[in-house]
């Protein structure tokens, strides 16, 4: 959520960058702008009336003193009157801002001068590319046929069991998904990070907090009888140990990392993109989380992103960075970077992560604050990334693995796995 502070002072630049995630700003800025002139105006009246009425009581109690009972009533029936219309415009004062927060979520997050106009995912901008594509022969086997014929993954099953999109793993496919985990979760705290093990459901102020409601409240499972979520991502849940604390400016930056399932509705997809792995209602992901000081956020956002890279490299696949442009930044991120790894016999680049700074915009909507060395509270900035995402990671490794002998391990994963083939 934008502050008003800002919203005022930066009003022109905000309606101009905002247009870059082809949102028109205009009208809902000065909209908010009229109320919240309203509201200060309301507060300077309620304000006054307070003083006023109090300045009365004083008054009132010196007269009963005095024996000037006369007088005392006389001024208690205009405090009165004071207090009756002070009433009036407390009334009024909360239903304004009521009405200003309504309209204040209604406001996506403003993008970082770097983004670039896009429409959708095909004006995303490649900024790096690194390792070589595989060079699989004419009969290579995507990734859900070699799920079959190795016997690691059950699609079908899942079907069964639950619906499409919630897959069984079985036998040396369980224990691959169990060694990206752990590999994973071991880079991370080897770089800092602090593991947590969080809830996989969350009440609606969590899913406030992060930005996911209202925004994709469609997107995810709600269990009705008990009102709350299955989270989408780790990232909700981690950065809700936040909410409502003020940190010091020691205490940055906070590091934290969480492996979990996902829940994810994806209501409308269809067709060959999502076959398989390519897209699931439930997956595993290892999720990094970092609140840091507003003057270094940025520099943070860089080294997330190459600490990223780094997992890519140990796991010898060809991958890519994004600049993702204003048209497929997400509603809460003012700047986010993909990273795509090259899938060998679907021929296509596959998303395993994005990395994001979301500034002050998660952080105002939690009330996460920071106390700095003036003494003064001000909002932190928030940041995540997925360190990684399974599935895709999966099917990558499947299909550009494949040799004649079977499906050959990584060397960083086989002290995980306890083997080298899948055969």
């Amino acid at each position: 959520m934008l502050e008003l502070q800002r919203i005022r002072k930066q009003k022109d630049t905000i309606i101009e960058r905002l247009a870059v995630k082809n949102f028109d700003a205009k009208n809902i800025v000065e909209e908010i702008l009229a109320l919240d002139n309203e509201r200060r105006h309301l507060q300077k009246q309620l304000d006054d009336t307070l003083s006023e009425t109090n300045g009365l009581s004083k008054t009132i109690g010196q007269l009963f003193k005095e024996g000037k009972r006369n007088q005392a009533g006389e001024i208690k029936s205009h405090s009165a009157a004071l207090k009756a219309r002070s009433k009036t415009m407390s009334y009024k004062f909360d239903e304004i801002v009521k009405k200003l927060r309504s309209i204040l979520i209604e406001l996506p997050n403003v993008p970082h001068p770097s983004v670039p106009k896009g429409v959708s995912e095909a004006d995303n901008e490649i900024i790096f590319e690194e390792g070589e594509l595989p060079a699989l022969p004419d009969n290579a086997l995507p990734h859900w046929e070699l799920a079959r014929k190795y016997q690691i993954i059950d699609f079908d099953l899942g079907s069964k069991v639950t619906g499409a999109g919630f897959p069984f793993y079985r036998g040396k496919g369980a224990r691959l998904q169990r060694a990206l985990i752990n590999f994973f979760l071991d880079e991370a705290v080897a770089a800092g990070y602090l593991e947590y093990q969080p809830p996989l459901l969350i009440n609606a102020d969590s899913g406030f907090g992060t930005g996911q409601l209202p925004d994709k409240e469609g997107q995810m499972y709600y269990v009705g009888e008990d009102k709350l979520y299955l989270i989408p991502t780790a990232e909700v849940p981690i950065t809700n140990i936040y909410r409502n604390v003020i940190l010091g400016e020691d205490d940055f930056p906070v590091k934290n990392v969480a492996y979990s399932s996902c829940f994810r509705r994806e209501a409308g997809s269809y067709g060959k993109d999502v076959r398989g792995l390519n897209r699931l209602h439930q997956f595993d992901k290892v999720e990094i989380v970092q609140i840091q000081h507003p003057e270094h956020s940025y520099e943070t956002l860089d080294e997330m992103k190459d600490y990223v890279a780094s997992l890519l490299r140990k796991l010898e696949l060809p991958f890519r960075i994004l600049r993702l442009c204003g048209g497929d930044l997400s509603f809460t991120s003012a700047l986010t970077f993909d990273f795509e790894v090259f899938s060998g016999a679907q021929k296509r680049w596959l998303e395993v992560s994005s990395v994001s700074n979301f500034e002050s915009y998660q952080a105002n909507r939690m009330k996460l604050r920071f106390k700095n060395k003036a003494g003064k509270t001000q909002p932190t900035h928030t940041l995540n990334g997925s360190a990684l995402a399974l599935p895709r990671i999966v099917a990558a490794l499947l299909e550009n693995n494949q040799c004649d002998k079977g499906i050959s391990i990584p060397q960083a994963l086989r002290i995980y796995t306890g083997f080298d083939l899948i055969a």
